[in-house]
């Protein structure tokens, strides 16, 4: 009982503090959900590079708006209709085992007919005359890879996003989810760094998707055992630990918008959900169609993004143990402000590269480097430092600015940011890049819509600045009250 005691108020000295703040007797439970979080963060990595380099190659980079904007928004609104739907029939339990199967059997689906045959299952539209049509019909035409892109996507809202940390929320407890939580993203980005060695070194679709499989029936059997042989132990399950799980406050669009219109304070949050969503999404579209340039073949581009996964679960890892330290001992603006700054430095290098590239190709070239291999490096490095920083500090900031707010705008505002902040910061970019490509600017590529673009880019980080530190001083004056 004493440890137990201690396990809660948290009371530990040196380098455990720092690097392991769990005890002994709580790793039956810590690790089994550690490593669960792990295997949904591999087959997101594994997916993600994978439908990148199988869209980029097949469609180009052209294609990623519109997938965004037209297939993977109206797939998720559907998703979370069937969800409800789920739920409001079946035990949070069984939601789980159909929402994992229906993913498993659709990799399978993939790996045994749909990949194999898609020469055959897909139409060729490339050769319509406008522009428009072409933009909507080559991603209709292919809609293997299309459904593929899809579900990668969906993978990543519906297993880590909702279906694991609703997990989580309902069997940790409020004080053990504060040591609990950071150590899960430092395990289990470790995922990251095994993800991209695989999409280095294993050079074959079928074999990935099996190996994605896979990870889903660990998920499974993970999930079953914590249910069946650790959560029914007393030491983690007792009711006055585990927060009882309070109902879910449901708000329709128009609901929404009263409530951020009403509130300064959330309209700042949600600003900046959407000015991540959309700067990131305007540098990440443009690189991956350079990347493609470099590496023209599925294989070779499904290498770079396994080096991107690589990169990127390094610099999470190194961040997260940064982060929490300056969380720690800086202000909240000082933390809020890194992520936009990092953003805004390493996006204006990467998209002077590519508006400047004819007058730096003979520098370049000088040293025996080709200047689209410093784009493309320098892509790579924004994008790494990007997901760094958002893993460690943005989402950090962002969940702490809903503290000092009552009850009432704590939940209800939280719903409301992720109704109109989420679905507009994902599909904000895209949105912007379809209709400069096929609407204002009709045949124009996306490097020729550089210097556009750059100036959107840096348009929506001047927001971003403007809602740091808006929201900044909300937030002092809400916490002195």
């Amino acid at each position: 009982m004493e440890n137990k005691k201690k396990a809660e108020l948290g009371e530990f000295t040196g380098w455990k503090a720092l690097v392991w703040p769990i005890y002994s007797e709580e790793l039956k439970k810590f690790l089994p959900m550690a490593f669960m979080l792990m295997c949904i963060l591999f087959n997101y990595s594994v997916l993600r590079g994978t439908k990148d380099s199988l869209v980029v190659t097949y469609m180009g980079a052209e294609a990623i708006p519109t997938l965004k904007l037209w297939f993977v928004l109206p797939s998720a609104v559907l998703f979370m209709l069937a969800y409800s739907k789920l739920s409001n029939k079946f035990s949070k339990n069984t939601v789980f085992y159909i929402i994992v199967s229906f993913f498993m059997a659709y990799f399978a689906l993939f790996t045994a007919v749909l990949y194999p045959f898609n020469s055959l299952l897909s139409i060729d539209f490339s050769g319509v005359e406008s522009s428009f049509l072409r933009s909507l019909l080559v991603p209709v035409g292919g809609w293997v890879f299309s459904s593929f892109y899809v579900m990668a996507e969906l993978w990543g809202s519906a297993m880590v996003s909702l279906m694991f940390w609703r997990f989580a929320n309902d069997v940790t407890s409020l004080k053990q989810s504060k040591r609990f939580y950071s150590m899960f993203g430092f395990i289990a980005n470790g995922a990251l760094l095994v993800s991209g060695t695989i999409l280095n070194t294993v050079k074959n679709v079928y074999l990935i998707n099996i190996i994605a499989i896979v990870f889903c029936a660990f998920i499974i059997f993970i999930y079953y055992w914590l249910n069946v042989y650790v959560l029914t132990d007393p030491r983690f399950c007792s009711s006055d630990e585990i927060k009882k799980p309070k109902k879910k406050i449901k708000l329709n669009l128009s609901e929404s918008f009263k409530y951020i219109l009403g509130s300064r304070y959330l309209g700042f949050i949600v600003l900046l959900v959407m000015c991540y969503g959309v700067s990131i999404n305007l540098v990440e579209v443009m690189w991956k169609g350079q990347a493609k340039l470099l590496y023209p073949t599925d294989a070779e581009f499904r290498g770079f993004m396994g080096n991107l996964q690589i990169w990127t679960g390094s610099a999470t890892i190194l961040f997260m143990l940064i982060g929490t330290n300056i969380l720690r001992r800086c202000s909240w603006f000082f933390s809020a402000i890194i992520t936009p700054l990092m953003i805004f430095v390493t996006g204006v290098i990467f998209f002077g590269c590519i508006i400047f590239q004819d007058a730096l190709t003979p520098l370049v070239t000088s040293t025996g480097i080709s200047i689209l291999g410093v784009i493309t490096s320098v892509g790579l490095f924004q994008n790494v430092l990007s997901k760094g920083v958002k893993y460690s500090l943005f989402d950090a900031t962002k969940e702490m600015s809903y503290i000092p707010l009552d009850d009432e705008l704590k939940s209800k505002g939280k719903a409301a940011v992720d109704v109109i902040g989420g679905r507009a910061g994902k599909s904000g970019g895209a949105a912007l890049q379809f209709l400069l490509l096929n609407v204002i600017f009709v045949g124009s590529s996306l490097v020729q819509l550089a210097p556009i673009i750059a100036v959107i880019f840096s348009v929506i980080l001047l927001l971003w600045f403007y809602a740091v530190t808006g929201l900044s001083k909300e937030f002092a004056k809400l916490s002195a009250e």
